[in-house]
């Protein structure tokens, strides 16, 4: 039987690494953080997203496939801080739907993550966290990263609907939905203690 390897997933600032670090905290798991500082593009990218759209996810996608390989040579029961189909099936397809990543650069995309992806073991547990953009915003200015602070609201509302969208069709492993919007699992007690059943179902 598999270890627990729990997906966190949703939009920038709904509350992921919060809850990866509380996952890990409470049930023993090994944290995995989203490689945001890292990525050498990043500032490029939030300046001139049509001139570092490919750049950038191309540093995503390779980076998570690496840390994606060496989790399933670890074998430990581990939470990750959004997966590699997300860098792939919710931004870069934003990218390209909105021309900030050009037909030739996306379709040399596709084929590199097509061809990675066969060689994953998807998460037994993806855990999509749902926020509204209001909500979002307030939480991206409290966290104070430079590179985030200028994030227009349209585009994170159209990631919220690509997001949307995309847990409809997830079938790769099991989902739980959680509102962190309206529902508080670090301070409600009612909450936490329906946000343990739900994941405890799981694993």
């Amino acid at each position: 039987m598999r270890k627990p390897y729990i997906a966190v997933a949703g939009n920038i600032g709904v509350g992921k690494s919060s809850l990866v670090n509380y996952l890990a905290e409470q049930y023993d798991l090994v944290p995995i953080y989203e490689p945001f500082a890292d990525n050498p593009y990043l500032e490029d990218f939030y300046a001139d997203m049509r001139g570092w759209a490919f750049h950038s996810q191309v540093w995503f996608l390779s980076h998570k496939f690496r840390l994606h390989k060496e989790l399933e040579r670890r074998g430990q029961p581990l939470v990750q801080d959004r997966t590699i189909y997300e860098d792939a099936e919710i931004f870069a397809a934003y990218l390209h739907r909105s021309r900030r990543m050009s037909p030739r650069d996306w379709r040399t995309y596709q084929e590199l993550y097509q061809a990675l992806q066969q060689d994953l073991e998807p998460p037994t547990l993806l855990l999509y966290l749902r926020c509204g953009v209001r909500a979002i915003r307030r939480r991206i200015r409290a966290r104070g990263r430079p590179a985030e602070q200028d994030i227009p609201a349209r585009y994170l509302r159209t990631l919220n609907h690509l997001y949307e969208d995309w847990i409809e069709t997830w079938d790769r492993s099991p989902v739980l939905t959680w509102d962190t919007q309206s529902q508080d699992y670090l301070t409600d007690l009612v909450d936490r203690i329906a946000f343990h059943k739900a994941i405890e179902n799981h694993l």
